[in-house]
Order: structure tokens, then sequence, then C-alpha cells
């Protein structure tokens, strides 16, 4: 058990960040932004010691995206709201759909040729597919857009099964959660858009 604790440290510690920073995003609080550097900066060193090169590279921008996310949803503010801070649910833009498609398409391409080309990834596909349209879903996410649920749910499921496959146990039960709170986070921040928009 101690052998096994040690070999799995960072994943057992990174997954109960992980559940504390899904409960705190589900309840739309502010909070999830201090848990989730934390988490990210120990993601980075777990994901280059299991040869997720994509995953590692994420949790850099996720760290960057963390700041920003903090930033927006404390200081920020969207048309037609009155004063800074306390960021309303809103839906994603329709004029971004197609852009940000276009660029997720563009960057899953561009990280499988990369691992191909320069990783010993045995993944390259599902690792770049989920890092790509991660990048979408964590700038979802800090602009609170309700649609980031949807991206995550898709996210979710590929992620929880690579970590099965890539043996990260205990963050592969934790992405399957995810995709339970992430249904469950849909209709209740679809809630607090139309109760914010009723107010």
């Amino acid at each position: 058990m101690e052998q096994f604790l040690s070999e799995h440290w960072l994943d057992l510690t990174t997954t109960l960040l992980g559940l504390a920073y899904i409960i705190l995003e589900y309840k739309a609080s502010i909070c999830l932004w201090y848990v989730a550097f934390v988490m990210q900066a120990l993601g980075i060193a777990l994901y280059y010691q299991k040869g997720l090169y994509a995953d590692c590279g994420m949790e850099m921008y996720y760290i960057a995206m963390t700041v920003y996310g903090f930033m927006t949803w404390k200081f920020g503010r969207k048309r037609g709201q009155k004063q800074k801070g306390d960021l309303p649910v809103t839906h994603f833009k329709r004029s971004l759909i197609l852009p940000w498609t276009a660029a997720t398409c563009a960057i899953w391409g561009i990280i499988y040729w990369l691992l191909v080309t320069y990783t010993d990834s045995n993944v390259p596909l599902a690792d770049s597919f989920t890092t790509a349209l991660s990048f979408v879903g964590m700038w979802a996410l800090a602009r609170k857009y309700l649609e980031q649920w949807l991206i995550w749910i898709a996210v979710d499921i590929v992620t929880c099964i690579l970590y099965f496959y890539k043996d990260i146990p205990f963050k592969a039960s934790l992405y399957a959660l995810y995709i339970v709170i992430a249904v469950m986070g849909y209709f209740r921040w679809r809630k607090l858009m139309h109760l914010s928009a009723v107010s």
C-alpha cells in the first residue's frame, strides 16, 4: 500500500484538488481559481511523468487562464452588466462558434503533429483532442459561458478513458465523476442564468 501511494501521490493529490475544484465550479464560486492554480502546478509534474506531454503543456495554459479567469470573474463586465464583478452566466456568443471551432481543429492538428513527430506518445490522437478542446473550454469557463459545461462533458469522457489506459486511476475516476457533475452543472448554471436575467 505504501509503495502504491508513493507511486500515485501526485495522482491522488491532484484528484482531491480536482474534486474541490469541480464542486466550486458547480457552485460558480470564485474560489475555484485558487484551487485550480495549485492543482495545475502539480498536474504539470504528473503529466510529464506519465508521458502525457500535450496535457502537461495544457496545464501551463490553464495556469495562465486561471489568472485571467480570476481577474475576469472579479473585475470583468459583460455587455448589459451594470457594474464590475460578479460576472453573470450567459450563452456562448454565436459569432464565436465558427472561429472557435476552426481554431480547435487547427490546434488539434498541430498538437497531434507535434506529438507524433517529437515525442514518444502512444496516444497522440486522444491526447491532442482533449488538449485542443480544453483550450476553448477553459476560455469559456473564464468568460462564464453556460456552454462551457458541454465542452467539458466531451473532454471528460475522452480523458476518463485515456487516463485509465495510461494507469492514472484516481484521476480517471475523478473524470468519470466530472461527467456527472458537468451534466448537473449545466442545469444549475442555466438556472442561475435565468435568475440573473429576471432580476
